[in-house]
């Protein structure tokens, strides 16, 4: 195998590998979300530790998507700031007015990002 081609391998298996551990980490804040919805009994400590992870997690997004080695087009870059700050403005609105009806959207979207990470789109 040439260099270049051992090269494109390992980087395709670190972008691989990226991703599928970027789709888990959703699916963990979106099964942290859904147990305290399931399990709802108002706020607390729960709550505020999923919603604390979620926050977390789309923080790391929002930055990568503004670094200016992030490989992705201006476009992609954007959406995923966007996202973000629809997350973060979810999670505030559900701190200030606890509703378990105000996770759903933060739980479907980790999901729908988590499968296309996945490309189960």
């Amino acid at each position: 195998m040439s260099n270049a081609a051992q090269a494109y391998s390992r980087t395709s298996q670190i972008t691989g590998n990226a991703r599928e551990i970027e789709a888990q980490a959703l699916l963990k804040a979106a099964k942290q979300l859904r147990d305290v919805q399931s399990n709802w009994a108002g706020p607390d400590a729960k709550m505020h530790k999923a919603l604390l992870f979620n926050r977390r997690l789309w923080t790391i997004f929002m930055s990568a998507a503004e670094e200016d080695t992030n490989p992705h087009s201006i476009e992609v870059r954007q959406n995923i700031a966007n996202i973000s700050i629809f997350v973060m403005h979810q999670t505030v609105d559900m701190q200030l007015a606890p509703d378990p009806s105000k996770l759903k959207p933060l739980i479907d979207i980790n999901c729908q990002i988590a499968a296309g990470l996945a490309g189960r789109t």
